[in-house]
């Protein structure tokens, strides 16, 4: 049993239920079962592979091998916390084996790289938005590990389920919100010291 469980907000209980339900479908191998809890899971697993540094491609790949994972590994997953968790810990796994194969075959290519044609970038507008968004993750990457996979997961999702994060990050439930105030007025502060960080 979760600690805490008894005094679960009442929504959060109910998320809860809701995934302890679709675990036991889909042990049993209802379909639909599975593709509902991947809905409701994607933006958890999407963010912890985006917070290994790799690029949106292998964090396609890796994301897919997760839930394949998890396909070969349901009956072994008891509670919903512990597949929030279970699921944090294999990504993180598998992005990590990714990003070091792919640190290995741009070793490989940079000289390669360095022969081919320069592309033009599109001018206007487009450039000042990624020039914004590359500020944006510079900075979050800049920022303490913690920090940075809290705020993938909890300010870039809509209605995180708290104590999944909690679990998942080893974290006291009742801190991810004041850490995560702490995160952002950290992140602010950065971003309005940066001059190429500016309001339209």
């Amino acid at each position: 049993m979760n600690a805490g469980a008894d005094t679960a907000p009442p929504e959060e209980a109910r998320r809860q239920d809701v995934v302890a339900l679709l675990l036991r479908r889909a042990r049993e191998g209802d379909r639909s079962a599975m593709d509902e809890i991947i809905d409701r899971l994607m933006p958890l697993v999407w963010n912890v592979a985006r917070a290994q540094h790799i690029d949106h491609e292998s964090a396609s790949d890796v994301v897919q091998t997760v839930w394949l994972t998890l396909l070969q590994h349901l009956d072994a997953i008891r509670t919903p916390a512990a597949l929030a968790a279970w699921l944090v810990t294999v990504t993180r796994r598998e992005a990590r084996r990714v990003g070091a194969r792919a640190r290995r075959l741009d070793l490989v290519e940079t000289d390669v790289l360095a022969e081919l044609p320069d592309r033009a970038d599109d001018v206007g507008s487009d450039v000042a938005e990624r020039e914004r968004n590359r500020c944006l993750w510079r900075h979050l990457n800049a920022l303490p590990p913690r920090c940075q996979e809290l705020l993938r997961i909890v300010a870039f999702v809509d209605r995180p389920n708290y104590a999944a994060v909690a679990e998942a990050l080893g974290m006291p439930r009742g801190s991810i919100g004041p850490t995560r105030g702490r995160c952002l007025a950290r992140l602010r502060r950065l971003l309005s010291e940066d001059p190429a960080w500016s309001p339209r």
